[in-house]
C-alpha cells in the first residue's frame, strides 16, 4: 500500500476499526474512508454498490460486524446470522466487482468447534460442532471466511480472512446486556465500587454516558438500584453503607479465555495488509493465478491472531476487582451458561510471517479502564 491510497475501513468507529483507523493514520497513510451506518447501511445491496462506484477504494478492511457477547449471540440469533452475512456479502462482492487490489475479512474464534483441541490451529475448522449459544455469528463468520478464499481461487482476488480472539479496548461496547465479557466486567464492578462507596455522582455520570433499559443519570435512586440490581450489581441483603455491595457474574467462571488489545490486533492487520498477499499463504506460485484444475485443495488458509495465552473468567473479575479497587464480593452463577469451556489460538501461522503481541492482560485491563473512566467523567 501506498500513502495516497485510497483504503476503505468498514466499521471504522467500532473497537475495531478504530483501531485500525487509528494505526493507519499513525504510519502515515492519508486517504482513509469511512462511513457511519447513518450515511451507508451495509445491509442495503444498491446503496454499498453505489458507495464504491463513488469511493473506489483500492484496499478495503471489513471490520463492520453485528456482535455482542454470549447474551446476545444466543438471544438475537436470527438477527446475527441475517446482517453478518448480508454485510460481508456487500462488501465482499463489490470488492470483487471493482477490483479492489486487497481486502482484510476480520472474522471471529468461535468458527472453531466447541471440542476444539487446544490450542485451536486454523486446520480444525469444521471437524466438529460449534457452540450452541453463537453457533448462527460463527456459521455467518465461516461463510465470510469461505467466500474469500473462493473468489481468491476462482477469481484471482487478494482476500485475507483473519480471525482474531477475544478483543478488548477502547471504544468498546460497554451495554450491560449485549456487551463482551471483559468490558461488562469492567462496568459491572465500577459500578460496584461507586455503589459501595455511595458515589451517586459517579453513578449518575455512568448512566447519563450509558442509559440502561431508559434508566438515565436523571432518573430516581430506586429506578436505578432496580435495574442495577437486574444486572447483578446490588448491595448485600439487610445491609447498608459502604462495604455492602456484591457483583454477580454470569457462569461459574471457569472457562478459560485469551484475550488481546485491540491495537495489537491494528498492528497486526496493518502487518498483513502491508506485507502478506494469499499466495503467500496460501502456496500459490508468486505471479500466479488457479486455472480450471487448482493443484490440489486449498482451505484453511485464514490466520489466527491471538496471544496464545489464556486466563480463567474467575481470575479475569478478580483482575478488573483489583485494577477498579472494588471491595465487594464477587458472586458467580453457575445456573447461566458457560459457553465454551476453553478457546485458545494457536498463533504460529502469524508467528512465523513475523508479527507478535505486545500487551499483556494485566496492563490492557489497566489500560481499559482509564479509558472507560475518562469517557465517563467526560460525559
Amino acid at each position: 500500500m501506498k500513502t495516497n491510497s485510497r483504503i476503505y475501513v468498514a466499521g471504522h468507529l467500532g473497537l475495531v476499526g478504530s483501531a485500525i483507523w487509528r494505526k493507519l493514520e499513525s504510519k502515515g497513510y492519508t486517504h482513509l474512508i469511512g462511513s457511519s451506518i447513518g450515511e451507508l447501511d451495509l445491509l442495503d445491496q444498491p446503496l454499498v454498490a453505489r458507495f464504491f462506484a463513488e469511493e473506489k477504494p483500492e484496499y478495503v478492511v471489513l471490520a463492520a460486524a453485528r456482535v455482542g457477547g454470549i447474551v446476545a449471540n444466543n438471544t438475537y440469533r436470527g438477527q446475527f446470522i441475517y446482517e453478518n452475512l448480508q454485510i460481508q456479502n456487500n462488501i465482499i462482492h463489490q470488492s470483487y466487482l471493482h477490483g479492489v487490489k486487497k481486502l482484510l475479512f476480520l472474522g471471529s474464534t468461535c468458527i472453531y468447534p466447541r471440542e476444539a483441541p487446544q490450542p485451536m490451529p486454523e486446520d480444525c475448522l469444521l471437524t466438529g460442532e460449534l457452540e450452541y449459544t453463537n453457533e448462527p455469528y460463527a456459521i455467518a463468520k465461516i461463510a465470510g471466511l469461505k467466500l474469500c478464499e473462493s473468489y481468491n481461487l476462482q477469481y484471482g482476488t487478494n482476500f485475507i480472512a483473519v480471525m482474531p480472539t477475544n478483543l478488548y479496548g477502547p471504544h468498546d461496547n460497554f451495554d450491560l446486556e449485549k456487551s463482551h465479557v471483559l468490558p461488562a466486567l469492567i462496568r459491572k464492578i465500577h459500578l460496584g465500587k461507586c455503589l459501595e462507596s455511595n458515589d451517586w455522582k459517579s453513578i449518575r455520570e455512568d448512566l447519563d454516558k450509558r442509559p440502561v433499559e431508559g434508566v438515565t443519570g436523571q432518573s430516581d435512586d430506586m429506578d436505578i438500584l432496580r435495574v442495577l440490581e437486574k444486572y447483578g450489581i446490588l448491595r448485600k441483603p439487610g445491609k447498608d453503607g459502604e462495604g455492602a455491595c456484591e457483583v454477580e457474574i454470569w457462569g461459574s467462571g471457569r472457562p478459560m479465555r485469551e484475550f488481546l488489545w485491540s491495537d495489537d490486533l491494528a498492528d497486526a492487520c496493518v502487518f498483513l495488509m502491508e506485507n502478506i498477499d494469499f499466495k503467500d499463504i496460501a502456496g500459490i506460485r508468486k505471479g500466479g493465478r488457479f486455472n480450471s484444475e487448482p493443484p490440489g485443495e486449498i482451505r484453511n488458509t485464514h490466520i489466527n491472531i491471538g496471544t496464545g495465552q489464556e486466563t480463567s473468567i474467575r481470575g479475569l473479575a478478580y483482575l478488573v476487582r483489583r485494577t477498579i479497587g472494588f471491595h465487594g464480593d464477587l458472586i458467580f452463577d453457575p445456573s447461566k451458561p458457560d459457553g465454551t469451556m476453553r478457546k485458545l489460538t494457536d498463533p504460529s501461522k502469524l508467528h512465523a510471517l513475523g508479527w507478535h503481541h505486545t500487551v499483556g492482560i494485566e496492563e490492557g485491563v489497566a489500560r481499559l479502564y482509564g479509558w472507560y473512566a475518562k469517557t465517563v467523567r467526560g460525559a
